[in-house]
């Protein structure tokens, strides 16, 4: 909350460094071990956020586009996958990262033949070693090759004369009870860890497991027995109201961004009307999930268009035009990507501005 917002215009996104750092300790203390993690940069898409994750130790990231790619070697991030597939200009964009921060180890992954020779050629544009990670379909049915044809291609990608680099499994469609939950997340790991073994006694090494995500992630941060498993939250530095609601089990993390907003009309004695609309604030979840309006009274999103955001409340008297109020993003990840640049809040002062540099899908590259 700023102290004075009165020449902060509106809708603005706020980040407040001092909950970053404290939820990137509490993932750090969750997983055991910093190594352990490869973050998602989707989530906030910005170097300064990069940077604070490598003062904590957390040195190998994950991204989803070139440009984030881009974001996290500037930041100095000195291992970086690519987790999407190689299709198009990317593979030549991908080699020219490659060329231009050598001191960064860039991988993707491959889910098919096609994609094995994509970035194969990448790799001998940019004149240097990539590696890969074979990506498995563990039942989001999204991306990922069956487990059962996995073996074959990853000795493919590797007769191509690409880095081994392991294995992707990513099951963000767990989102059940966190029982149940956990259950399902080991019936489907196992088959990954039979795949692994079954690669290494043919003599291929696979020094890593990639998985999950953030709703997945307290399953994985408790397998401290599995060697080489990283695990890939993304959401928990900057946190949601959809996961603080959704994921229990991931306890002691905050919301670090917040989106101010203002009161701009009144049209009906119990509606009232902020400027937070759909280019501030994600629509993909369902309207009643879309935000959650902090100290506010008992009230139902009625409307959320392009720059209105209408709800009814029977206590609409409590609001006056003008007035500033505050947000909590349901899913803060696209959400970020529709602002420019986050003010920095410190002790209530806005004493900075971040650029959302990878909300631009090309950069330099």
């Amino acid at each position: 909350m700023l102290t004075d917002p009165s020449a902060v215009p509106s809708p603005a996104l706020l980040f407040v460094p001092a909950v970053i750092r404290a939820n990137i300790a509490r993932i750090v203390e969750l997983a055991g071990d910093p190594v352990r993690l490869r973050p998602h940069v989707k989530t906030h898409k910005t170097a300064e956020v990069v940077r604070l994750q490598l003062a904590a130790g957390v040195t190998r990231h994950k991204c989803a586009t070139v440009a984030e790619a881009e974001v996290l070697a500037q930041a100095g991030a000195p291992d970086v996958l690519l987790a999407y597939p190689v299709v198009g200009p990317t593979g030549q964009r991908l080699a020219a990262l490659a060329r231009l921060f050598p001191a960064t180890a860039f991988s993707a992954l491959v889910d098919c033949d096609a994609g094995a020779d994509n970035l194969a050629a990448a790799m001998k544009l940019a004149g240097t070693p990539l590696g890969f990670l074979v990506d498995l379909n563990v039942g989001q049915d999204r991306t990922g090759i069956a487990l059962d044809r996995a073996a074959a291609l990853y000795r493919r990608a590797a007769g191509l004369g690409l880095t081994p680099n392991g294995l992707h499994a990513y099951d963000g469609h767990h989102r059940q009870p966190p029982a149940e939950r956990e259950a399902a997340v080991r019936a489907g790991f196992a088959p990954v860890l039979a795949l692994r073994a079954e690669l290494e006694a043919e003599g291929l090494p696979v020094p890593r497991v990639v998985a999950g995500g953030t709703p997945t992630f307290p399953v994985y941060a408790a397998m401290r027995d599995v060697p080489g498993l990283e695990c890939s939250p993304g959401t928990y530095v900057l946190h949601d109201h959809g996961y603080g609601a959704t994921v229990p089990d991931l306890t002691g993390l905050r919301p670090a961004a917040l989106l101010l907003t203002r009161v701009v009309s009144k049209p009906t004695a119990t509606r009232v009307t902020f400027d937070l609309g759909t280019k501030a604030v994600a629509s993909d979840p369902p309207l009643a999930k879309r935000l959650h309006l902090l100290d506010a009274p008992p009230h139902e999103v009625v409307a959320h268009n392009e720059e209105h955001l209408v709800i009814e409340t029977p206590e609409a008297a409590r609001y006056a035009v003008g007035d500033v109020a505050y947000a909590v993003p349901g899913h803060v990840c696209p959400s970020v990507a529709l602002h420019r640049t986050a003010l920095v809040v410190d002790a209530g002062r806005v004493v900075g501005e971040w650029v959302i540099s990878a909300r631009d899908r090309v950069l330099t590259v």
